[in-house]
């Protein structure tokens, strides 16, 4: 073949940032689907997006007072979008539940007349409930005590002047909205409400949303319904790929059956991944839609190998790390050898929390669904209070970083705030004092002690040494029992509240030492991962440990994937796009670790799926 004819079949995705500039016309406005598979530089393109309305609708939108809209999935992706473009105000960047609430708020009629009815009917369907229940039983026990709470907020709706909300905070006051309210609100008032579909025009003409697989399906129906009555003045774009949705929220078969007059833009190239890589997850997802994906003629071959060991292995740690050194081998990369140059993805959070020491502080807080949303996110108060303040002036005090210690405390305690500094007769001795405080602080750490995060909790509580979040007030006094007896008689606020309160208790029985390693997992930082926390990102080498009786999950089953089910099981399925987001990280090697009851069941079945060549399935990484 000559070089002219080899340049000529070289897969090409230049013209799809073409089509989307084109539907982004002010004369011929068009809504349009980009599906964008893994790799494939799906953020490159709504980035180019933007760019290219910043050049030609800037004006247009200044002098209408108009901005465009992106939806993005995480603050992390709403913060990488806005640097990329210069901090334009004209480019409204904000995640999903925080732009829902920028429509809705100060609707505060209308949210109260919503709220009665959705208060009702909840009501109705708890007593049809327990009416069928056994009595005693702890459901029981849930069920009424779930009438009540929410009765009672049903009675104080006229007392509720303003509603409030915050799109990372835990939402827990009685005039408080929580993040599934916000979403519900926002679609029922652009499915019923003419008037907000034309708000939603005239703030928004161009509304972009990044991994629309998985926004909350009433949400994306009711946007389609606005764009639909508005199709001169709204173009909805959505950019996503279905093998990539995780969440069970998202709406079913998004892109399949849009409107005749929407553009398909098709991205078919992986940038990302080698070429065993994306011929693995070509193979995966060939049974679940016709995407296909190449690679450019340049991209390196790459290494994949599955490990089938037994669910019974023992010291799992040890068993992977020989894998880790089976694969700097294979592969010639001695940084496979390094636990922290690999990336280890796990099936659920509690399994990572579990290999990394800190299942204790992490359940706790994960548990109590109000809070998982800002917990992930890292900006939950009772958290951040330990990971952002008490353990960096604990480090800065063992590192005698003079300077540190004195920012933290001057900024953060009350013994040295500007009030109590002007009120102090002798600075130098509250200084000293200040610092025999600390001192004592440190001793619960002697002789390689690990205090609980209540006793340290307790010991800032006594002396005042740091201001301590609304939350953790009460715990911080010693007096949460008599709390927690008095409002279960007359709690006015939902009986979340209540849950809250053994959340916090939970967490702190944890010991201090399991707050560094949760700060660095929740920063992204550690070497084990899951895959909603690795959307979107790409490491060299990746590692997918895949064990159903350690992630005790339901949704995803691994067994189910390889051969326990039939294709088309919701398990199956939802495991597979879970194995098609976490292979697809890798750039250069991967490595496949499959903890199985029945593993000649499992090889048996990828060889017949052509997933894998025998070559590439080990059974026991100790005789290769």
């Amino acid at each position: 073949m000559s070089p002219a004819a080899a340049v000529e079949v070289q897969p090409d995705d230049s013209h799809v940032d073409q089509e989307i500039a084109a539907c982004l016309s002010v004369d011929a406005p068009r809504s349009f689907f980009l599906f964008a598979g893994a790799g494939s530089g799906k953020t490159r393109s709504l980035v180019t997006a933007l760019q290219h309305i910043q050049k030609t609708m800037s004006d247009r939108l200044r002098m209408k007072g108009q901005r465009v809209a992106v939806i993005t999935f995480t603050n992390a992706a709403s913060d990488e979008i806005k640097s990329r473009l210069l901090f334009d105000p004209l480019i409204e960047v904000r995640t999903i539940h925080s732009f829902s609430w920028s429509l809705i708020e100060g609707l505060n009629n209308d949210i109260r007349e919503w709220l009665k009815g959705d208060l009702a009917e909840d009501i109705a369907a708890l007593k049809a409930e327990e009416a069928k229940g056994r009595k005693g039983t702890k459901a029981s026990v849930t069920r009424i005590g779930k009438i009540e709470s929410k009765s009672r907020r049903l009675q104080n709706l006229p007392n509720i002047k303003r509603f409030t909300y915050s799109p990372v905070g835990d939402n827990r006051g009685r005039d408080a909205l929580n993040h599934a309210e916000v979403l519900k609100l926002t679609a029922h008032f652009l499915r019923t409400k003419p008037a907000m579909q034309s708000i939603l025009a005239g703030r928004h003409p161009v509304l972009l949303i990044d991994e629309s697989q998985d926004t909350n399906k009433h949400l994306v129906e009711a946007l389609f319904a606005a764009q639909a009555s508005l199709k001169s003045k709204l173009v909805l774009g959505l950019l996503g790929d279905m093998m990539q949705r995780i969440y069970s929220d998202g709406k079913d078969g998004l892109g399949t059956d849009l409107p005749a007059d929407w553009a398909r833009p098709n991205k078919v190239i992986n940038h990302r991944c080698p070429k065993r890589v994306v011929s693995l997850i070509n193979r995966v997802r060939s049974t679940t839609d016709k995407q296909h994906q190449e690679t450019p003629a340049a991209a390196p071959e790459g290494v994949v190998r599955f490990f089938i060991l037994p669910s019974e292995t023992q010291n799992k740690p040890n068993e992977e790390g020989a894998i880790r050194a089976y694969m700097a081998e294979v592969t010639g990369d001695v940084n496979w050898s390094q636990p922290r140059a690999v990336k280890t993805l796990t099936l659920e959070h509690r399994m990572a929390a579990s290999r990394l020491g800190f299942l204790e502080a992490f359940s706790a807080l994960y548990d109590y669904e109000s809070w998982r949303t800002s917990f992930l996110e890292g900006s939950l108060p009772v958290f951040r209070f330990f990971s952002e303040l008490v353990l960096p002036l604990m480090k800065a005090r063992t590192a005698k970083d003079r300077f540190a210690v004195a920012r933290i405390m001057k900024t953060h305690s009350p013994l040295l705030s500007a009030g109590a500094l002007k009120q102090s007769e002798d600075t130098r001795t509250l200084l000293a004092e200040v610092d025999g405080l600390l001192v004592k602080l440190e001793r619960l750490w002697d002789d390689n002690g690990d205090p609980s995060l209540l006793q340290v909790l307790q010991f800032i509580a006594k002396f005042n040494l740091l201001q301590l979040p609304d939350a953790l007030v009460v715990h911080g006094s010693g007096e949460i029992e008599a709390a927690g007896a008095a409002s279960s008689a007359a709690d006015e606020e939902e009986d979340r509240q209540s849950e809250r309160d053994l959340a916090i208790q939970a967490f702190l029985k944890a010991p201090f030492s399991q707050i560094e390693p949760m700060a660095e997992y929740l920063a992204g930082k550690a070497r084990f991962d899951t895959h909603q926390g690795v959307k979107g990102l790409e490491f060299d080498r990746v590692m997918v440990i895949m064990d159903d009786t350690e992630a005790r999950g339901f949704l995803f089953k691994y067994e189910d994937l390889f051969g326990g089910k039939a294709a088309g099981e919701r398990t199956v399925e939802a495991t597979k796009r879970l194995f098609y987001v976490t292979a697809s990280r890798a750039k250069e090697s991967l490595a496949l670790v499959a903890y199985s009851t029945a593993p000649d069941r499992i090889r048996t079945f990828v060889l017949a799926q052509g997933w894998f060549d025998p070559k590439e399935i080990v059974m026991d990484v100790h005789t290769q």
